[in-house]
């Protein structure tokens, strides 16, 4: 079972998980980074001495506290060193995602009047010139050497005979309630909403996830992969977990190169989303048909064992027996391809289907869900990589402080320190949601043993016309349990029946469809083929065995792209954008109700 003690004073502002690590066992290898083919890192004294630095530029150059800082950056030691460098003098950080449009990062830098811009390269800070090109912002930096705009290091480089008193009397009146960040997150009218967090909030947060996953994890020895984007409070905090527990951080390269980093790390950690397990594991399983006819059928023999295992269950020696084959002989090949040392894989911002919890666990690689939003700095439960503290289905247990109640109409609502200062400048939006202390998470779910189970989104779910409620998200996770159903989009909103957009895994249905003697056809005609659409016709009828009658999908169209965040169809956290997806192809829609409606 999870113990976590911490023979050291308790940090009360983020910029002390830094000193932490620095007073507690300081790392050769604190942030970690690939350059020219090879790992590089800033040890935990260089990155102390480096944030002192840019806090005595930042000062030079006129910031004060509560001046707004934005940094639009993938994941790397910079976003850092920016990052404390603010928090440690009062400056707030707006982080951005790199892939927001040019309009976007306008709106976001003029609401926030933001005065200083830290770009990762050139293609962004072109992005940022564009945005800025009317708001007279004079302070733009880039991380990557670019022509066009002073390097970071100059701010660094800035203030050299600097006074660090001046940056330690500052750190002395940053107080634990001050705001530290405002996240920019999507809202109902279309516009950005900048959720404000303070240094108590994300604190409260970081400490809480640190006894839940401390357990597994040696201080000063295991490491980390980060790829998700640290511009979202998910990545963030799990950063600030890792820095305070002294766990060396290295930054993927990019999310193509995930695996190869993974093995060239063979970390012990990482956070990601459930899309990228189910990529994973769909990779796998399309492998395993590639095997000759013996190792295929011990293949997914292993599969069915995993497909039915319980960290909680009561089996038979039999079954543990086989399982423990399965294990040497099969899944300990999964091991090897996620560096063979993985302790934990912490798994959050959307639902994780249950059969990836059970296969993964089986394959002894601890799949370990939480719960939250941006607005609950972000996590509100989290489970940790031991069998009693692990619910199949469920997104784990509250971390300390936080409260939960599920409201009459299922709704789940939070109170806790972990709960946002409100939005900015938009008290009206910050008093729908927060209402006598508690947040409204907008999501439908109930409380079993202890374990907080998500069943939907509330705005998500719709009524059919004859007056029965859908849950999409459930259906979805079911029906991409196939191997042929790569994205689904359930519909049908005010219709008699739910209909769906579904995007099949082509790299499946590529091997499928030579396996079925069918000619090399573009996506858009193999989708038409009438043997395709049989086989999604097959396959739909399968996973409708598992729902009512009035839930079950009567008709389904295929959709020839995958949906990305580049095409506008995924959040970058890749929930979908059930609205744009609705608009872009609302004629396909159209198309099946045509007839029925």
């Amino acid at each position: 079972m999870e113990e976590y003690n911490k023979d050291k004073m308790t940090p009360t502002r983020v910029f002390e998980f830094l000193y932490s690590q620095l007073e507690n066992g300081p790392l050769a290898q604190s942030l970690n980074y690939k350059e020219f083919g090879q790992w590089k890192g800033y040890s935990t004294k260089e990155f102390v001495q480096i944030v002192n630095e840019l806090s005595l530029g930042l000062l030079a150059l006129g910031m004060k506290p509560g001046d707004k800082v934005a940094i639009v950056s993938p994941n790397r030691p910079e976003w850092n060193f920016v990052d404390f460098a603010c928090q440690q003098i009062g400056v707030v950080t707006v982080p951005m995602y790199p892939t927001i449009t040019v309009e976007d990062y306008e709106y976001i830098f003029r609401h926030a009047e933001v005065k200083m811009i830290f770009a990762a390269d050139a293609e962004l800070i072109e992005k940022v010139k564009k945005a800025t090109a009317s708001l007279g912002i004079d302070f733009i930096y880039s991380f990557d050497k670019v022509e066009s705009v002073d390097h970071w290091r100059a701010v660094q480089e800035k203030n050299p005979e600097g006074d660090l008193n001046e940056v330690l009397a500052l750190k002395d009146q940053v107080k634990p309630e001050d705001l530290l960040t405002i996240i920019y997150t999507s809202g109902t009218t279309g516009r950005p909403k900048g959720v404000m967090l303070s240094h108590h909030n994300i604190v409260s947060n970081t400490l809480g996830v640190s006894k839940r996953i401390m357990g597994t994890m040696i201080p000063g020895e295991d490491s980390t992969l980060s790829f998700l984007p640290m511009c979202h409070i998910y990545e963030r905090t799990a950063i600030y977990v890792y820095i305070y527990n002294r766990l060396a951080v290295y930054y993927a390269e990019s999310m193509d190169k995930i695996g190869e980093n993974i093995k060239e790390v063979s970390p012990n950690m990482f956070t990601c989303v459930p899309r990228l397990l189910e990529k994973v594991y769909d990779k796998i399983v399309s492998k395993g048909y590639e095997l000759p006819f013996i190792k295929r059928k011990l293949f997914f023999w292993a599969i069915d064992l995993g497909l039915i295992y319980d960290p909680n269950g009561n089996f038979s020696r039999w079954y543990h027996f086989k399982l423990k084959i399965a294990r040497k002989l099969i899944f300990s090949k999964w091991q090897e391809a996620l560096g063979g040392e993985l302790k934990v894989i912490s798994s959050g911002a959307a639902a994780l289907q249950p059969r990836l919890a059970r296969i993964f666990w089986a394959a002894e690689i601890p799949v370990c869900e939480g719960y939250g939003l941006t607005e609950t700095s972000p996590v509100i439960t989290a489970t940790a990589a031991f069998p009693d503290c692990v619910r199949i289905g469920a997104v784990g247990r509250l971390i300390d402080d936080v409260e939960v109640k599920i409201a009459e109409d299922g709704e789940i609502l939070c109170k806790g320190p972990n709960v946002m200062m409100g939005y900015y400048k938009a008290p009206d939006l910050t008093s729908e949601v927060i209402q006598d202390g508690w947040f409204h998470t907008g999501d439908i779910g109930v409380i079993e043993e202890g374990f907080l189970r998500i069943t939907d989104r509330k705005k998500e779910m719709f009524k059919t016309s004859g007056g029965k409620y859908i849950a999409p998200q459930v259906m979805e996770n079911k029906f991409k349990e196939s191997i042929y159903i790569e994205q689904i989009m359930v519909v049908g909103e005010g219709k008699k029946f739910p209909s769906a957009l579904i995007v099949p895994n082509f790299e499946v249905l590529v091997d499928w469809q030579k396996d079925h003697g069918i000619d090399d056809l573009e996506h858009k005609e193999l989708i038409s083929h009438p043997e395709v659409v049989k086989l999604f016709q097959t396959e739909v009828a399968r996973y409708n065995e598992e729902f009512g009658n009035w839930e079950q999908i009567k008709k389904f169209e295929l959709v020839e792209a995958v949906w990305g965040i580049d095409t506008g169809e995924l959040t970058p956290t890749l929930k979908l954008k059930r609205r744009i997806i609705k608009d872009k192809f609302k004629e396909l829609i159209e198309r099946i109700y045509m007839i029925s409606n």
